[in-house]
């Protein structure tokens, strides 16, 4: 439980709006990682994030390193929620936190159908999906160096480090055989890209994530959930929003192919031709990377299978894993993609 008095202290000490002024609160969301808090105090709103009591020690630096990207984004084009003030002493409220604004919009998780008028006209639901693919071609674009932060990942060597990192993740978890792991393994290893242009990369950048204004046409608010940040390859970003994309929106199984109903976004090929333009890196690979993606997807989601237990959910990941796991396979041996 959040001390807010403490809290309003600590605000109060760093000069922030509305001092000595009560603070209302309101739990937004919340689970093992993260406790996200409304906080509206003399007039302003803004947003805490911070870890939970029970959340595992590495998350104070986890949360410190979401800091610096939100701070980074700052006079930026991508959109983002504004950096308010940061908190690295633990002994405040017990963890690490930041505070960011409010953003004014919605989410499309957990939600059972696309708000009005995104559920009935489909020429505006377009736009969502050209949004979501310029958002992250904008954060391509981000100059990370001049950002500080040059020491936030391991850029050199990504490519490199893919497959041994990701087999050496599953032998810690594995209880059964994957068909296909090896087969995609192999070509990943054979295929690596030749222009790889490091970039900020969110981790697990997809409708999830990010946060439209109310209303069309389609307007982005910002992208959000920056656990997974790091500096990497931002076209695996492109290739983790796109893995399940279908390549007909219009089918009507584009419904099913997602937790949201892809019918009337654009197609496969042209969300790639917008993040292309938009981020001006080519796309010619992005085979490689559809590949890397739902391979290393399907690795990701073993584990929560192989630990799930009696957990419903964690186990309707098992047959997700083997469709990954084939998917990355049969792409591997189909594409014509060399390096």
């Amino acid at each position: 439980m959040i001390d807010f008095e403490r809290l309003a202290g600590w605000m109060d000490d760093a000069g922030l709006p509305g001092k000595g002024a009560p603070i209302e609160h309101r739990f937004l969301s919340g689970g093992t990682q993260n406790e996200i808090h409304e906080i509206v105090r003399g007039g302003e709103r803004c947003v805490i994030r911070i870890p939970p009591p029970e959340a595992p020690a590495d998350r104070d630096s986890g949360i410190l390193r979401e800091w610096r990207i939100v701070e980074a984004l700052d006079g930026t084009d991508v959109p983002h929620v504004k950096a308010v003030a940061c908190c690295e002493d633990a002994a405040v409220l017990g963890r690490p936190f930041y505070l960011m604004g409010f953003v004014e919009g919605w989410s499309p998780m957990g939600r059972t159908a696309w708000p009005a008028p995104f559920d009935t006209d489909l020429r505006a639901r377009e736009g969502l999906g050209y949004r979501l693919a310029e958002g992250i071609a904008l954060l391509s674009r981000v100059d990370w160096r001049a950002k500080g932060l040059h020491d936030l990942g391991r850029p050199d060597g990504f490519h490199e480090r893919q497959v041994d990192r990701w087999t050496r993740f599953l032998e810690r978890v594995k209880g059964r055989e994957l068909p296909g792991f090896e087969t995609a393994a192999r070509w990943l290893r054979a295929h690596r890209p030749l222009d790889y242009v490091p970039g900020i990369m969110h981790g697990d950048y997809q409708f999830a994530n990010v946060m439209f204004r109310d209303g069309a046409p389609a307007r982005m608010a910002a992208i959000v959930d920056w656990e997974m940040g790091t500096v990497g390859d931002p076209k695996l970003d492109l290739a983790w929003m796109l893995q399940s994309w279908p390549e007909d929106t219009g089918a009507p199984e584009a419904s099913e192919a997602s937790y949201v109903d892809l019918r009337g976004m654009p197609s496969r090929d042209q969300m790639l031709a917008r993040y292309a333009e938009v981020s001006g890196r080519q796309v010619d690979d992005i085979d490689y990377y559809l590949v890397l993606a739902k391979w290393k997807l399907g690795v990701v989601l073993e584990q929560g299978y192989q630990r799930a237990g009696g957990d419903e959910k964690l186990l309707a990941f098992g047959p997700i894993v083997l469709d990954l796991m084939k998917g990355a396979a049969d792409l591997a041996e189909s594409s014509t993609y060399t390096s």
